[in-house]
C-alpha cells in the first residue's frame, strides 16, 4: 500500500468530518463524563476556513491507489508574545490527529507525524508539542514511540469524589 502525505484540500471535507466522528466517539468512550456522544470538533464551515489559514496546517494521508484519505493531522503554529514568565517561543501544536480505524497500524500514524515534523523544522519551531487525553493509552505509546516525551502533567479532582 503506497500512501502520500499531502496539505489537505476543500474536496477532502467529508472525509475529514467522518476522521473527525471517529476520534470523537473514542473520547466519548474515554470520558463519557466529557465529551458528548455524536459529536465533532469541527463542522464543514469550520473546516473549510481551517482550510484557508496558512498557520493552521492540515495534512492528510492519501492512499494512492484508491485516493483514499486514511488519516490527517490538524496543526497550529504559534507563538508566545507579550509573557512576562514565558519565553517568545515559535511551536508547532499538533492539534489534532486520527488514522482511520481500517488503516491503523499500517504505518499511516507515523507518516503523518514525519510530515508534521518536517513542518515544525520547515517552519523554524522551537518545539512541536501536542496534549493526549490519559485515557488514550494507545495514543501516548504511539507518540512516546515517535520520540515525544511529556512537557507537563494536567490534573484534575471532582467535587463527587470522595478524598
Amino acid at each position: 500500500m503506497a500512501i502520500e502525505i499531502r496539505e489537505a484540500v476543500t474536496g477532502d471535507i467529508p472525509t475529514l468530518l467522518e476522521l473527525l466522528k471517529q476520534i470523537a466517539s473514542l473520547h466519548h468512550r474515554g470520558r463519557p463524563d466529557f465529551f458528548a456522544d455524536g459529536g465533532s470538533k469541527y463542522d464543514r464551515r469550520q473546516l473549510a476556513a481551517i482550510l484557508k489559514d496558512r498557520t493552521r496546517p492540515v495534512f492528510v494521508a492519501e492512499e494512492k491507489e484508491s485516493g483514499a484519505v486514511l488519516g490527517y493531522a490538524f496543526c497550529l503554529l504559534m507563538q508566545n508574545e507579550g509573557d512576562s514568565v514565558l519565553l517568545p517561543v515559535r511551536r508547532l501544536y499538533l492539534d489534532d490527529l486520527c488514522v482511520a480505524e481500517q488503516a491503523r497500524g499500517r504505518g499511516v500514524g507515523k507518516l503523518l507525524i514525519r510530515q508534521v515534523k518536517e513542518c515544525a523544522r520547515r517552519l523554524d519551531c522551537a518545539v512541536l508539542d501536542l496534549n493526549v487525553w490519559a485515557f488514550n493509552r494507545n495514543a501516548i505509546g504511539f507518540y512516546e514511540a515517535n520520540g515525544f516525551t511529556p512537557q507537563r502533567l494536567y490534573y484534575e479532582w471532582k467535587p463527587d469524589s470522595e478524598d
